[in-house]
């Protein structure tokens, strides 16, 4: 009954979109099963079919645009993914964190502790992101073998959260100044294709986080990259934003 339920919700939450000739946001709600109603906005493919497989590519925002307005999320970034061609045949996902809530574990207590802890129970917020994801891709809307995530800031520590409780869900994933416990990176044995960017000169999130993430992934075996900018301070999702690979090195991931 709860799948028939879930089916049924899904299918009206593509509505007219799935016809849809053009690309704009479709602001929804989704009721995880651990209470969190998750707003979020999606970008359905150009002429969706529901009996068609796409790929998708889910966006975590930061700790600023936390709230239930269903707009915040998008603010940084919103243009890219709206008018990128490279989405024009991708389900496009951002869900907006609660402001009670994190994308991430973090400890509130850094920097005399660890800022991001080795063994913390997922954020409630995280779990309603990954049940609607895992409802896309039960219902056949998107394929299991190209689902790709980003964030920046609080939203790059998710991703990376994300990917390292599940070494095999994402095909790839661009963190952007975000940071995760460097001894989990040490420890991944999944098949994810990692690209971090970061400012040099962050003073908010420190670039080591990315640096040592980086490096930790290659020691453990898996394709990394790092990107950095020498100069800029914790804004430099604008960076990565521009530069012109930015969505077109999800697709190539396979």
């Amino acid at each position: 009954m709860k799948r028939i339920f879930t089916v049924m919700a899904l299918l009206a939450i593509a509505g007219s979109a799935i016809f849809a000739q053009s690309r704009e946001f479709v602001c929804r709600y989704f009721p995880a099963s651990n209470g969190v109603v998750l707003p979020y906005r999606i970008l359905y493919p150009l002429n969706f079919d529901p009996e068609s497989r796409y790929p998708m590519l889910v966006f975590l925002h930061g700790s600023g645009e936390r709230g239930t307005d269903n707009q915040s999320q998008t603010f940084h970034g919103g243009k890219l993914f709206a008018s990128g061609e490279e989405l024009d045949g991708a389900i496009f996902i951002a869900p907006q964190c609660p402001w009670h809530d994190y994308w991430a574990p973090v400890n509130d207590n850094y920097p005399e502790g660890e800022r991001f802890p080795q063994d913390a129970a997922m954020t409630k917020a995280l779990e309603a992101v990954k049940e609607l994801m895992d409802s896309f891709i039960s219902l056949g809307f998107a394929d299991p073998d190209r689902i790709y995530g980003t964030g920046l800031s609080m939203g790059g520590f998710g991703i990376l959260d994300f990917t390292l409780r599940f070494p095999d869900y994402f095909t790839a994933v661009q963190p952007i100044c975000g940071g995760v416990n460097i001894e989990r990176c040490r420890q991944y044995r999944g098949r994810t294709a990692f690209r971090f960017f970061h400012g040099l000169a962050d003073d908010v999130v420190p670039p080591s986080c990315s640096i040592d993430a980086d490096e930790a992934l290659k020691a453990a075996g898996a394709q990394s990259e790092l990107i950095t900018y020498p100069g800029v301070g914790h804004g430099s999702w604008n960076n990565a934003f521009a530069e012109p690979d930015f969505l077109s090195w999800f697709f190539r991931k396979h």
